[in-house]
């Protein structure tokens, strides 16, 4: 069974994405050890999950706080999960105490999200929560996230007003079209040189999320250490066979 599920298309498709990776790393002087590769499993079963998990693969995300506290307690402990999806203040209790192998949110837009979780972790005793700091790199209404104008202060609180959490780095989405992909990226990296001004602390200990399907070798090129790979890995999502 083991050697069927490393044939499969999915963990096929892992193999494809790491090595993609890895040459994009290679061709702007980076190593892709670096690099964290989350496999984001929305709409796509269980199953498949297993199928990318026997391949060798641990970092997943989930963008929907219902898929993510029904598929993690049917998964292997050693998950690291990502959240990355918009975190409302009263999921924040039920997806701790659901997912005690959430290893990170990297979806914090306001200082109100951030105080949430500081408090949930602590309420509930479990270790330091790993966070990002999502911000808006393309104006666009519809999407989440601080104005790059406010990111400063939002790392500041995390770092000052929450103890509970650790402050990781910074998550962009870019524009669906990838239109103003390369601006996206620069504008989070532009973000990050400020942020680690602010801090006091070198670039290497700021994460930059930034990446998706379509996208993921031009923002590892500029700088991305967390790429977040969705359909290339398990193929078009299935909103129809949602639960």
């Amino acid at each position: 069974m083991a050697a069927a599920s490393m044939d499969c298309v999915a963990a096929t498709a892992l193999r494809s994405v790491l090595h993609r990776v890895q040459q994009a790393a290679d061709r702007s002087g980076r190593s892709a050890d670096r690099i964290r590769v989350l496999a984001v499993s929305k709409t796509k079963p269980v199953s498949l999950i297993h199928q990318v998990y026997d391949a060798g693969h641990r970092f997943f995300g989930e963008n929907y706080f219902q898929e993510i506290v029904e598929k993690s307690p049917q998964l292997p402990s050693d998950i690291e999960w990502h959240f990355i999806g918009n975190l409302q203040s009263n999921k924040v209790k039920p997806l701790l105490t659901g997912v005690p192998n959430l290893a990170m949110v990297e979806t914090v837009d306001d200082e109100k999200i951030a105080n949430h979780l500081n408090r949930a972790v602590e309420n509930i005793g479990r270790k330091l929560l790993k966070v990002l700091v999502q911000v808006n790199t393309s104006g666009e209404e519809s999407k989440f996230g601080v104005d790059p104008s406010g990111c400063v202060e939002l790392v500041k609180h995390v770092c000052t007003a929450c103890p509970n959490l650790e402050f990781c780095g910074l998550m962009t989405i870019g524009m669906l079209d990838y239109t103003s992909t390369p601006e996206n990226f620069k504008t989070l990296a532009n973000c990050r040189t400020e942020v680690c001004k602010a801090l006091g602390i070198v670039e290497e200990q700021c994460e930059l999320s930034m990446g998706m399907s379509g996208d993921f070798e031009l923002a590892v090129e500029l700088g991305s250490t967390n790429v977040r790979i969705g359909t290339t890995i398990f193929g078009p999502r299935e909103y129809s066979k949602k639960q």
